[in-house]
């Protein structure tokens, strides 16, 4: 961590001793409004209509086995995920955890015992209502036009209030340089993908729905791999005319943590 992001944290301590946290807080959360506008060099303009979102079959995934851990490295290549050893340290934008930790028995208390222990895809929500955007003090966590909730890694100071702020355990924070070697002196990076930046240590990153991709006009690198299985749907969620519209009018999906008033657009067949 440079001196400029200590001091930043420093400045935050005191002024939350010194005027109250809740102060403080609504300081902090000042800037929502502006964030959700801002927009990034190279990313299309898209219609204020438009909220993308995604559906995942679980029964697809459950059918074929390896496909989670084949979207997962394809996200995870694509994107310079760090590979660290120690679990204290991993860095995940696409991963599996059993059923019954994606959807906690708070919400979702009835479960389905056939689903106990199964492995289920999790990622960033992409929420319409985003808790990270609003505690971020710098707007490096963000919410574009077409709902993506997006980061710029050069204004990240890694207080990780965005950690704290998220319920879905979505983001995570590079303890270590991503672009260094581990204890064997292999990079961390196994295979380094020249077109995206990496990142550096003390910054927190999460999945972005592959917005470089996105940009011109390529599907996340996740729903690509899934497609010929149809185990993931990507589109509009805001076209009733969409596939993803469709699918959601015919099936039965869920959410995560729902009630929390998030509004993820991330839903689940089951």
């Amino acid at each position: 961590m440079n001196k400029d992001r200590r001091d930043f944290l420093k400045l935050a301590g005191v002024t939350v001793a010194g005027i109250g946290a809740s102060s403080a807080f609504h300081a902090l959360l000042s800037g929502e409004a502006a964030a959700s506008g801002l927009r990034r060099a190279g990313v299309v303009k898209t219609k204020a209509e438009t909220r993308l979102g995604m559906v995942i079959d679980i029964n697809k995934f459950i059918e074929h086995r390896g496909l989670a851990q084949r979207c997962i490295d394809a996200c995870h290549s694509i994107h310079n995920v760090p590979d660290f050893a120690n679990p204290d340290h991993q860095v995940k934008w696409l991963w599996t955890d059993k059923f019954e930790h994606v959807f906690v028995k708070d919400t979702h208390y009835r479960q389905a015992e056939k689903l106990q222990g199964t492995p289920v895809l999790a990622l960033c929500n992409h929420c319409d209502n985003p808790p990270c955007v609003r505690v971020c003090p710098t707007r490096a966590t963000f919410k574009k036009a077409d709902g993506v909730v997006a980061m710029d890694y050069h204004r990240c100071i890694g207080c990780r209030f965005c950690m704290a702020a998220c319920p879905y355990g979505a983001r995570n924070f590079n303890w270590l340089d991503p672009r260094g070697k581990n204890e064997r002196g292999n990079p961390l990076i196994r295979k380094l993908n020249r077109r995206y930046p990496t990142r550096t240590i003390g910054v927190v990153e999460k999945c972005n729905f592959c917005a470089h991709r996105l940009a011109v006009g390529e599907l996340p690198a996740c729903v690509e791999e899934a497609a010929a299985y149809e185990a993931i749907f990507f589109g509009n969620l805001n076209d009733p005319q969409s596939a993803i519209s469709q699918v959601l009018r015919e099936k039965f999906t869920i959410t995560r943590r729902g009630s929390l008033g998030t509004r993820p657009s991330i839903f689940y067949i089951v």
